[in-house]
């Protein structure tokens, strides 16, 4: 951006989220500080403050009095919930966290799932399943359709490694996305990976995000039993 295109902190703003979207500074990296940033956009340092703000109050950066300021890991947009990375919740409560792939497939989806990604005829998806535990009990059973037109670098990813969960968290920028919570009946696939009787009743979390017009992933997260959802005003 030249200097003659900053002319407020709307317009530092601007370049800055570009920049973090673009991946120029990726999620947990430092920036430059306000000075370096006031002299590459010809502005008072005033206004590269104002617009820091702005974005840490929107929860994108996270700012350290002399620490400094990076991207936040997993933003948190205000007026909507957070996506949480789950291994950070489990160990949260204390527990030994755990991962394991059941599938790891590249083929088509069910229609009414590439309905509700609004997907084209070319693109690609990769199907994930998981679980995860917390003590070496099932935590939570996720069944995730990764768009591979919208984020090609998740077919190079192992995912038998890290869950498709905190990867794209911390790798695939959203702009929006559709939340829903239900309580539902386990069905046998479900009560399988979640070791409960069928028909046990469960916490489910199904979510849409998207890249602008792109959609990124579609995923049903199934909890254990008991399952109680905590979150903050």
């Amino acid at each position: 951006m030249a200097k003659s295109d900053v002319n407020s902190w709307q317009a530092v703003q601007a370049e800055v989220l570009r920049r973090i979207h673009a991946r120029i500074w990726a999620p947990g990296e430092m920036i430059p500080n306000e000075q370096a940033l006031a002299e590459e956009f010809g502005c008072a340092r005033a206004t590269v403050n104002r617009a820091l703000q702005s974005l840490s109050e929107a929860g994108l950066l996270e700012r350290r009095r002399k620490a400094g300021t990076r991207v936040a890991l997993h933003p948190v947009r205000k007026a909507t919930l957070d996506i949480p990375v789950l291994r950070y919740e489990i160990e949260g409560q204390g527990a030994v966290y755990g991962y394991t792939a059941v599938q790891i497939a590249e083929h088509a989806p069910p229609e009414e799932v590439r309905s509700a990604m609004q997907a084209g005829a070319g693109h690609r998806f990769l199907h994930v399943k998981s679980v995860q535990t917390a003590d070496g009990a099932p935590f939570v059973f996720e069944d995730r359709w990764i768009n591979l037109t919208t984020v090609p670098e998740a077919a190079k990813t192992d995912f038998e490694a890290i869950s498709a969960n905190e990867w794209l968290v911390r790798h695939a920028r959203f702009t929006h996305g559709q939340i829903s919570f239900a309580a539902v009946n386990a069905d046998a696939e479900v009560a399988a990976h979640l070791a409960l009787r069928q028909g046990a009743a469960i916490f489910v979390i199904s979510r849409i995000t998207w890249d602008g017009g792109q959609a990124i992933t579609h995923v049903q997260q199934f909890f254990h039993e008991g399952y109680r959802m905590q979150t903050e005003l």
